[in-house]
This record gives C-alpha cells, sequence and structure tokens, in this order.
C-alpha cells in the first residue's frame, strides 16, 4: 500500500476524532517525498510553506469523509459557510488536477464535486421554497385577519359592550366614512376615479375618522379648543370641551358679528381663527340658504375635524360609554356639527352612514336625547334597510323608553316586519312570523294614532274607500281631536317618511289592516277606549327637545305647528332653543354700548346719528364713579348741534324749481 493511501486511511481517522485547536487547517503537497524531506515544523506546529511549490489548503477537514454522510448531517453555519466550503473543494481538486497528481482522483473529485453542486441546488431550492411558504403564510393569516374583522361587526363588537344599549349604540368606524358605501353602491372605480394622483400635501396633525382633511383647508394651527375628564361612574366616562383665553376672546367676537346680522363679519373672523367652530357652523347655514351646498358641507367638515382634533385620549366614539352633557355650551357645538354632517350624509345618498352619525348623537347622551334622535333613528334605519337593527332598537327599549307612544315608532317598526317578511332568503317560517308580528303592530298603531291614516294617504296620493272616509273613526274628527303636541309628531313623520309607504304591496297590506282595524271598533274592542284616554293624557305639551328636532329639521309641516311661545322667540342657528338649566363656565362680559347704559334722549340721537356713542364717557375700569357727566353733557350738546347744522328748513314763499325727476303735479 502507498503512502497517500496510509495518509488518506491516517486522515480519515483523524476527521473523525475530537478536533484541536491548531488541527483546523493542514496542507498537502504534491510531492510525496517532501514531507520527509522537507523542513522542520515552527513554533505553531505548522510548517513553513515552500516558495517554489504551491500547496493546496483545505479549509475542511471533514472533506474526506464520504459525501453520502455528507449530505445526511445537518448543516453547521447554514448556506453561506457550506457554500464557501464546497468552493474550496472543488479548487483544490483542480489545482492538484492541474499540477501533475495522480489520475484516480479526477473520478472521485468529479463524483464528489457533482454531488456537492446538487446539494447546493437542493438548498438554494429549499430557501425558495420556504420563502415563498412564509409569504403564502402571510397571505394566509391577513384573509383570516380579514374574515375576523368581518364577522366581528354588529355581532361581536370590540370593545365588548357592557350592557345591551351600549350594545345597540356602538357604532363601527368603516361605517362613518360615506365612500365606504358609495364603493357599495356604484363600486370603488366609481367613487375614487375622479380623484387626482396623490400629490405632497399639508401635513395634518392626526389622522380622523369623523372627516378626512383637505389639501385646501387652511393649515391646521390648535384654535385653543381641548377637552377634559369631569368623571367616570359605573362604567361611564363624562368629557366636556374647553375653551382657552384666546378661543373665548374669538367667541366673544363671533357673538358682536352674529349680533351685527352680518355673514361678511363673520368671514372676516375666519380669516384670523381657520377653525373657530361656531364660526364654521354659521357660515356654513349661510352658504346652505344661498344653495351652495358644497361650500356648506365642507365648512361642517371642517369644524368636525377642528373638534376631533381636541378628542381626550380617553375619548371613543365607538364604545358607547362616553358622555357629553348638552347643558354645557362648549359641548353643544359637537352635537350641531354631526347633525349638520348627517343631513348632509342623508341628502348625498348615504342612509347607512348618516344611521351611525346618529346612532353617534344619541349615544352622547342617551338618557336625555337633547336633539331627540328617536323620531328620526327609524327613518335613516328603513332608509338603509336595516330592519334587524331597528327591531333590534325597538325590543331593547320599549320596556323604559316606551318607544310605541311615539307615532314614528308606532308605524316604522310593523313596515320594518314587514319589509323583513318580503324578503326571499328568510325561512318560511320566519317569514310568515315577521308577517303577523307586522300587521299585530300595524293594527295597534292606527288605534293609538288614527290621525295618521288619512293624511298619510293624502301624502302617498292614494283616495281611500268610502267606507274609510266616511267611518267617524278615521274621519276629520280623529285629526281635530288630537292634542297639539301629537299634531306635531304626527306633521313631522308623515314629512319626513310618507314616502316610504308608496309600494303597492305595503298599501295592500295597510288596506287589509285598516278593515280589520274598523271591524274591531265596530265591535266595541276596550282598546280603543282605553287608547282615546291614553292620548289625552300624554300629549299635553312636547318637551324642549322636541321643538329643538323640529327646529333643527326644518320641515315645513313641523315647523308650522310649533306652539307660539317658541315661533315668537329668536332661534340662533349656532345654538338653537338652549336648556334653561346651562351650565356655564365663562360668562360674556358686559358690552359697553349706549344701547345699555344711555338714557332716553341718548337713545333717540343714537337713532338719529348712528356715529354717536356714550363709549368715551366711561373709564378703563367701567366703574361708575369714574363717569364725567359734565363731558357727556358737552358731548351731547355737540352731537344737537351736528344734527341741527345738516337740516334745511323749506320756505314756502320761495320760489319752486321744477326738477328733472318730475316732482311736478299728474295732469
Amino acid at each position: 500500500m502507498s503512502r497517500r493511501a496510509l495518509r488518506r486511511l491516517r486522515g480519515e481517522q483523524r476527521g473523525q476524532e475530537p478536533l484541536g485547536p491548531g488541527a483546523l487547517q493542514f496542507g498537502f503537497r504534491d510531492d510525496e517525498d517532501a514531507e520527509e524531506e522537507g523542513p522542520k515544523r515552527g513554533p505553531g506546529g505548522r510548517r513553513p510553506r515552500s516558495p517554489g511549490k504551491e500547496g493546496v489548503r483545505v479549509n475542511n477537514r471533514f472533506e474526506l469523509i464520504n459525501i453520502e454522510d455528507l449530505e445526511e448531517g445537518p448543516m453547521v453555519n447554514g448556506e453561506r459557510s457550506d457554500g464557501l466550503r464546497t468552493e474550496a473543494v472543488v479548487s483544490g481538486s483542480k489545482r492538484k488536477s492541474q499540477s501533475g497528481s495522480a489520475e484516480p482522483r479526477k473520478d472521485g473529485e468529479s463524483n464528489v464535486s457533482g454531488k456537492l453542486r446538487k446539494k447546493k441546488k437542493k438548498q438554494k431550492n429549499k430557501k425558495s421554497s420556504t420563502g415563498e411558504t412564509s409569504e403564502n403564510g402571510l397571505e394566509d393569516i391577513d384573509r383570516i385577519l380579514e374574515r375576523i374583522e368581518d364577522s366581528s361587526g354588529p355581532h361581536h363588537p370590540s370593545p365588548p359592550p357592557l350592557s345591551s344599549r351600549k350594545h345597540v349604540l356602538y357604532v363601527e368606524h368603516r361605517h362613518l366614512n360615506p365612500d365606504t358605501e358609495l364603493k357599495r353602491y356604484f363600486g370603488a372605480r366609481a367613487v375614487l376615479g375622479e380623484q387626482r394622483p396623490r400629490q405632497r400635501q399639508r401635513v395634518y396633525p392626526k389622522c380622523t375618522w369623523l372627516t378626512t382633511p383637505k389639501s385646501t383647508w387652511p393649515r391646521y394651527a390648535k384654535p385653543g379648543l381641548s377637552m377634559r375628564l369631569l368623571e367616570s361612574k359605573k362604567g361611564l366616562s363624562c368629557f366636556a370641551f374647553e375653551h382657552s383665553e384666546e378661543y373665548q376672546q374669538t367667541q366673544h367676537k363671533f357673538l358682536a358679528a352674529v349680533e351685527s346680522m352680518e355673514p361678511n363679519n363673520i368671514v372676516v373672523l375666519l380669516q384670523t381663527s381657520p377653525y373657530h367652530v361656531d364660526s364654521l357652523l354659521q357660515l356654513s347655514d349661510a352658504c346652505r340658504f344661498q344653495d351652495d351646498q358644497e361650500m356648506a358641507r365642507d365648512l361642517v367638515e371642517r369644524a368636525l375635524y377642528s373638534m376631533e382634533c381636541a378628542f381626550h385620549p380617553l375619548f371613543s366614539l365607538t364604545s358607547g360609554t362616553c358622555r357629553l352633557d348638552y347643558r354645557r355650551p362648549e359641548n353643544r357645538s359637537f352635537y350641531l356639527a354631526l347633525y349638520k354632517q348627517m343631513s348632509f350624509l342623508e341628502k348625498r345618498g348615504c342612509p347607512r352612514t348618516a344611521l351611525e352619525y346618529c346612532k353617534l348623537i344619541l349615544s352622547l347622551e342617551p338618557d336625555e336625547d337633547p336633539l331627540c334622535m328617536l323620531l328620526l333613528v327609524d327613518h335613516l334605519a328603513l332608509r338603509a334597510r336595516d330592519y334587524e337593527y331597528l327591531i333590534r332598537l325597538f325590543q331593547e327599549w320599549e320596556a323604559h323608553r316606551n318607544l310605541s307612544q311615539l307615532p314614528n315608532f308606532a308605524f316604522s317598526v310593523p313596515l320594518a316586519y314587514f319589509l323583513l317578511s318580503q324578503q326571499a332568503d328568510l325561512p318560511e317560517q320566519e317569514l310568515s312570523s315577521a308577517r303577523e308580528k307586522a300587521s299585530l303592530l300595524v293594527r295597534q298603531a292606527l288605534i293609538m294614532f288614527p290621525g295618521v291614516l288619512m293624511p298619510l294617504l293624502e301624502c302617498c296620493s292614494v283616495r281611500p274607500d268610502a267606507a274609510v272616509t266616511c267611518h267617524p273613526f278615521f274621519g276629520p274628527n280623529s285629526e281635530i281631536s288630537q292634542p297639539p303636541a301629537l299634531s306635531q309628531l304626527v306633521s313631522l313623520y308623515l314629512g319626513r317618511s310618507h314616502f316610504l309607504w308608496k309600494e303597492p304591496a305595503i298599501m295592500s297590506w295597510l288596506e287589509e289592516n285598516v278593515r280589520e282595524v274598523l271591524q274591531a271598533v265596530d265591535a266595541g274592542d276596550p282598546a280603543v277606549e282605553e287608547y282615546e284616554n291614553r292620548r289625552k293624557v300624554l300629549y299635553q305639551r312636547a318637551p324642549r327637545n322636541i321643538h329643538r328636532h323640529v327646529v333643527l329639521s326644518e320641515i315645513k309641516e313641523a315647523v308650522a305647528a310649533l306652539p307660539p311661545d317658541v315661533t315668537t322667540q329668536s332661534v340662533m342657528g349656532f345654538d338653537p332653543l338652549p336648556p334653561s338649566d346651562t351650565i356655564y363656565s365663562y360668562t360674556r362680559p358686559e358690552r359697553l354700548s349706549p344701547v345699555s347704559h344711555g338714557n332716553t334722549i341718548a337713545l333717540f340721537f343714537r337713532s338719529l346719528l348712528p356715529s354717536y356713542t356714550m363709549e368715551g364717557e366711561r373709564q378703563e375700569d367701567g366703574g361708575a364713579e369714574g363717569l364725567d357727566h359734565n363731558q357727556g353733557l358737552n358731548r351731547l350738546m355737540l352731537a344737537v348741534r351736528d344734527m341741527m347744522a345738516t337740516f334745511h328748513f323749506h320756505d314756502p314763499e320761495a320760489p319752486r324749481e321744477d326738477h328733472a325727476e318730475g316732482d311736478g303735479e299728474w295732469d
């Protein structure tokens, strides 16, 4: 056996032994006798390399192990280290073949290099397949999360509500965006097709849910509006908006501009305070009266953006546990801005988004309901075809809110049941049950509010049967005998929701139940007399929040039915019919005007001379002891002299001049 074979056997044995500190690298020399005749090892145990001959440095001591064992063994340092070692083995074998080594190694070297190449390809394929698997896994995770988000809508809200009432008033963020509803109706391309490509826009402080900031708006700067947490009890958190001193000064200027009855003064105020909420809302009404709906909606959105930027970190729009007291004037602007935005969304054809805003307003103070959103939520639910929500709200709130005593709920809930029974995707048993429930409720509504039927048929352009018109229960006496407060509620409901009853199927169903009601009345049903007595007791006078809702609704039939004590007082658009128990955090300073402090003579001269004022008589401290009566008298005399100087007395004996305008007598 040759020395080379023995050396290979010894190398294999050494390769299987534990590695020593100096055994990581060693070299082979092509000359068989070089090992014996060569120089001695150095201090480190290594032979010095010969300058005349090239040695092959082997980086991996396990290269002599069978390649099958190498393929079955694990990777030590990953792909990169193995790749480097493979290249070293292949390059070493090539060098030895080129330097005239023995020919029998070529076959073995080719087998080893080929198998190592296969190993490298396998590792690359494994890496690529692992990357594809991870990407597919991420996509699957995203799909699973989307399914969970879709399934966790109104059925599994997050955070979970504390009671059934809060669950009903839960608000979903995605439904606050009207584009979501418009995309469902017309498609994303139709909604976003006209939008320009993204350009470099102004940086806004935060992402908002109620509105989307526009690049055409003025640069946002904190106007001095903030929110603080008042108290937390029984799972509810009470918040309140606050005005800084600078914002209070702007508010005083706004009130003065409103009293001047000049919209241009509000425009001038917005130039210095572009995010003053009350000014934006008041100017929005002025633009709406001038049929500039786009500008009016833009101003309301800017007001909402200003208030949302002032939210407290703990204030949540969706939880249904945050409260805002309407008795505080600072909070009323948020209520009115939400209501105006809801009205614009309904007119724009987004009833589902408007319903979400209605729930949001109702959740801010559901017990008091300052804007009386219960008179509107049924209408929006029917328009959005969310019949299940209206039925659920009625079932959960009827026990403690007596929703059936409101004409809108008394007629809208059976209509929701009937429309639900017309859906073909429900089981036959549920359809029949919904139809029976609808008929039962609409008969109760007709007995409780008989004065609704004839005006409803008139609004729908339907001519009733003679048996109905001649019957005393549904005749003209039913409308005349009902209390004024009930007439106002009926006018509000018919003016808003009468078109929902125009479908032929609904009219046929209503006609069937009207005939059954007439039969029950003729048979002397005791419920007829009971409901009549209830009408006389319950509807003596409408509360102030209903009057406020009628004013905001701007429905002509309902506004005409307002009592005289409401129509005779001034109603401000930024604060319609404020509560009598208002909680003021700051008061408006006393205005130094001659109207409030001048005497009768001063008021008379001011009516003749608008430039005349008594403010110069007052000192800066406003004290009464600082008045100088002599100076006031002198100013009054000067005003009289100026007035007399402008008078020209007519002399009757002077010759009369003929003017070109033709002041002479007619022939």
